[in-house]
């Protein structure tokens, strides 16, 4: 098992969908990706780099595109929701729709791609 796995398989409920989901979606778009951490977070990877991570925390469900340009170009879907520069915050009651994921997830895959040229 690898860390998403791990930690995947450790929630419950609500988190357990929000996040498996996610990472499910994620692995769909980019089927390289590998389980790892990044920033002490478990994370999807690719090319060597973070792709992805989400996670639950006390008040909300996090995905972390670790890109703010990522999040800055998926702004007009992220409208309604609670964002930082690197992070979109979910409600456990409103998962993040699959095109917001694809979006988010392709976007930061072609970024990765684009710098390692």
């Amino acid at each position: 098992m690898g860390d998403v796995t791990d930690y995947v398989t450790a929630l419950t409920g609500a988190d357990h969908d929000l996040v498996a989901g996610v990472y499910a979606r994620a692995r769909e778009l980019v089927p390289d990706a590998t389980e790892g951490r990044s920033y002490g977070m478990p994370a999807l990877r690719y090319r060597e780099r973070p792709l992805v991570s989400a996670m639950a925390t006390a008040k909300h469900v996090g995905v972390y595109p670790f890109s703010p340009a990522v999040i800055e170009q998926a702004a007009d879907a992220l409208a309604g929701l609670r964002t930082t520069k690197g992070s979109v915050s979910l409600d456990r009651a409103a998962p993040l729709p699959v095109d917001v994921v694809d979006r988010l997830v392709a976007a930061r895959r072609d970024e990765i791609d684009a710098a390692e040229g």
